[in-house]
């Protein structure tokens, strides 16, 4: 008794412990004030290869003192123009200026700044553009937010004064230009913005120009900058339809010498264009306006190189890796949905002609030499993803045909792949490469996460920082690999243990995967650690084969359960900085402020459905699934029958990537990332089985024919067990496992019977789902595992 309650006690504990690493967060303390007043300076297009100490000198001696990063501009409209960023920093949230097309070169719209009493200015149009954001945008925000939560704003320029304007327009004081001497305007509030132009084209000349002519404007703003003050200088948009990362510098009390972050980005040397609006505030003491604030506060961390041209090579670099990403992506996963789909298309017959050839009077198999090659195509087909992620080892994008390189070096990669598990002694055994193919791939993911997901950022098979949605941890595509990955090869080394350890082992491996997705210092996905739960909990109940059960389905519920209701009420109790997506959700239902968070959702989730490449690959996988690999001629049910524990892997993975996707607002993304992986998996799976299928059928003697005419004794003539026969002599009585192996195959509903004794050597005693004249694996077949 006290044995079989081992593999119990042993998941429990697993439970336990992933719930607590779950909840064990960086510490991270509050902003403290650090400054009397803040200075924001904005321009438009700057990025950091504007930046040198001939064009720039005032910038680069301000960014030498203090700390720089990467601005992602993401606003409430694609790509950013100008009036929408400076609209979204006074905001502190996503905001579009209206809802009119975004022209090529971002021009901008007719923006009227009146100064009727020549101290402030009053925007006639800020009450539309607050009702547009109000009803028409899911993001909930508020223009003129920033300035609301100050006593006093001061604005210089046209685009400063859309920052600073309160939402019923009025912007306390304002200067049309940059004066002489700003010390005065620039003391007269708590709160200063400014307008420095724009750095636009590609032409580098006159971009040089541009930002020479903007770091002598930014000259004056530092020579009157009020005592203990801190500045920020931000490229704070895009300048037309190519969206780039843009330069961000913050000088004063405590901002010396490193890199910006933000708990929103969860990135050293990365902030967004809405932590600005917060950071201000913080820097000044003041309180944060009730959830209309998007970013978090951003702050400096050290690590930054010491020689500042080695530092800003590294945001340089980032920005050209992002824009690149961009467009080989689209490419990438397009061209990965195509050879799918043609891979599928020449798989079928196949898996019709090995599942025919599987008896005495079938066709000749099909060739070896053609079997071994579609095989290995599987293989590579599986990895083409961790392939991809690993290619961003190497800086394909410095080339100036990057994409072409990053191609030869996925190929390179998937060949390197493919053939190490075709050579490796595993690759002999029936989940062989199945097995060691989806271990690969977690390993791959999750030796990324480990080590600070920096293949993942910007890169291919990854996340950009330009969408502006993750910027650390694991992105869609990533949880849609390393789920699959999990929980295939949970069921693979589920399948070689006794029957009543099963569970055990799919609750250890998948736990891990748990831990590493939902860990804040890891993957900090909390919606996809839940989502992982609630797969981890159905493949062990499964693992042991049979069907799913009310009491099976009962216990993985209230195992599921308890992680996601321990893992909510603890995020819940985080400070809001540190909350998870899911912290923030519950927390928006119990102020009932959830209706924005789920329209957002709704809205995300519609865009990926129909905009994304990895659409087509989950719905490509179901239908080969349900209408090919499910049938008869398919395998997978021959396959479901005698690896139990890979059919409860399959079931997990199918539950935890449709519930990650919608909660997480990718639809279908992470099934379809999950689909690359394990849809051509399973055909390679079905294939070896119904290929082996055929040594496990014994020829039967017909009578009349030629095996008839050699065999002397009709069947109908044979003697029974302890009779003689007259040609072979006395027959011995057949044993228990005799008559065991003997036992025709159920029908094709009757999976292994959860009641008999262990099956680890996969022989599905109970009958393996088959269809019509194949005949159930013997005992003395030798083992494929």
């Amino acid at each position: 008794m006290l044995r079989r309650l081992v593999p119990v006690f042993l998941t429990a504990a697993v439970v336990v412990s992933a719930v607590a690493a779950l909840v064990v967060r960086p510490a991270v303390g509050a902003p403290q004030r650090t400054a009397d007043y803040v200075v924001l300076a904005g321009i438009a297009g700057l990025r950091w290869e504007d930046v040198d100490p001939q064009s720039t000198p005032n910038l680069w001696q301000l960014a030498e003192r203090g700390s720089i990063g990467s601005l992602s501009v993401r606003s409430g409209r694609t790509p950013t123009c100008p009036v929408d960023g400076w609209l979204t920093l006074g905001a502190g949230n996503y905001a579009a200026w209206d809802g009119s097309p975004v022209s090529a070169d971002c021009s901008p719209p007719e923006v009227t700044v009146e100064q009727p009493d020549g101290i402030g200015a009053n925007l006639p149009a800020q009450q539309t553009t607050v009702r547009y954001n109000k009803e028409q945008q899911p993001w909930g925000a508020i223009p003129g937010a920033l300035a609301e939560s100050v006593r006093c704003t001061a604005a210089i320029g046209p685009g400063a004064a859309i920052a600073a304007a309160r939402p019923f327009g009025r912007v306390d004081r304002y200067a049309p230009t940059l004066p002489a001497n700003p010390s005065e305007l620039l003391a007269s509030c708590v709160l200063s913005i400014v307008d420095l132009g724009a750095v636009t084209g590609e032409d580098p000349a006159v971009r040089a120009a541009a930002a020479r002519r903007a770091d002598s404007a930014l000259a004056r703003v530092l020579a009157a900058r009020p005592a203990r003050s801190l500045v920020v200088v931000a490229g704070i948009s895009d300048t037309d339809e190519t969206s780039r990362l843009h330069v961000a510098v913050a000088d004063g009390p405590g901002w010396s010498g490193g890199w910006l972050t933000s708990s929103g980005t969860g990135r050293e040397g990365y902030v967004q264009l809405v932590d600005l609006a917060p950071t201000a505030l913080a820097a000044v003491g003041r309180p944060m306006p009730d959830r209309l604030f998007l970013g978090q506060a951003a702050t400096s961390v050290p690590g930054r190189p010491a020689d500042l041209a080695t530092a800003i090579a590294q945001p340089a670099d980032a920005d050209r890796e992002a824009g690149a990403q961009r467009h080989v992506a689209s490419w990438f996963f397009v061209l990965l949905a195509g050879m799918q789909c043609l891979l599928a298309i020449a798989v079928l017959p196949l898996l019709r002609r090995a599942r025919r050839h599987a008896g005495p009077t079938g066709p000749a198999p099909a060739s070896r030499r053609l079997v071994a090659v579609v095989e290995v195509l599987l293989i590579a087909a599986a990895l083409a993803i961790p392939a991809a992620l690993v290619a961003d080892v190497v800086p394909w994008w410095r080339a100036d045909q990057g994409g072409v390189y990053f191609g030869l070096v996925t190929v390179f990669v998937l060949g390197v792949g493919a053939a190490g598990i075709r050579l490796a002694r595993i690759y002999q055994r029936t989940l062989g490469p199945m097995g060691s193919v989806a271990g690969l791939a977690a390993l791959v993911v999750g030796v990324d996460v480990v080590t600070g997901a920096r293949l993942q950022l910007n890169g291919v098979a990854g996340y950009s920082a330009l969408e502006g949605g993750r910027y650390a941890g694991l992105g869609t595509v990533g949880l849609g690999v390393f789920v699959a990955g999990t929980l295939l090869a949970a069921g693979c080394l589920a399948q070689q243990v006794r029957r009543s350890w099963r569970p055990a082992v799919v609750v250890l491996v998948g736990g891990i995967g748990v831990v590493i997705t939902g860990s804040p210092y890891l993957g900090a996905d909390s919606v996809g650690a839940v989502a992982m739960t609630a797969g981890v909990c159905v493949a062990a109940a499964m693992s042991t084969g049979g069907w799913l059960t009310l009491g099976r389905l009962a216990w993985a519920t209230i195992a599921g359960l308890a992680v996601t209701i321990g893992f909510a009420v603890l995020d819940m109790r985080a400070p809001s900085g540190q909350q998870g997506s899911l912290g923030r959700f519950l927390g928006a239902v119990a102020d009932g402020t959830s209706g924005l968070t789920m329209h957002r959702s709704g809205a995300a989730n519609m865009d990926a459905l129909v905009g994304s490449p990895l659409t087509v690959l989950a719905v490509v996988g179901g239908v080969l699934v349900w209408f090919a690999l499910l049938r008869p001629w398919g395998g997978l049910k021959r396959l479901f029958g005698i690896y139990p524990a890979v059919r409860a892997g399959m079931a997990g993975i199918t539950v935890a990537t449709l519930i990650g996707g919608v909660l997480g607002g990718s639809a279908l993304n992470v099934a379809g990332a999950a689909a690359a992986l394990t849809v051509p998996l399973a055909a390679l799976a079905a294939l070896r089985v119904l290929d082996h299928a055929a040594d496990r059928t014994q020829p039967v003697p017909v009578d009349g024919g030629p095996s008839g005419e050699s065999d002397p004794v009709r069947r109908s003539d044979r003697p029974g067990p302890g009779e003689s026969d007259p040609v072979r002599g006395p027959q011995p009585a057949q044993g228990p496992d005799e008559v065991e192996r003997l036992r025709p195959a159920d029908d094709a509903g009757a999976a292994e019977n959860p009641n008999t004794a262990d099956d680890s050597d996969a022989t599905a005693r109970s009958g393996a789902a088959q269809g019509p004249g194949e005949v159930a694996p013997s005992s003395a077949e030798p083992s494929r595992q």
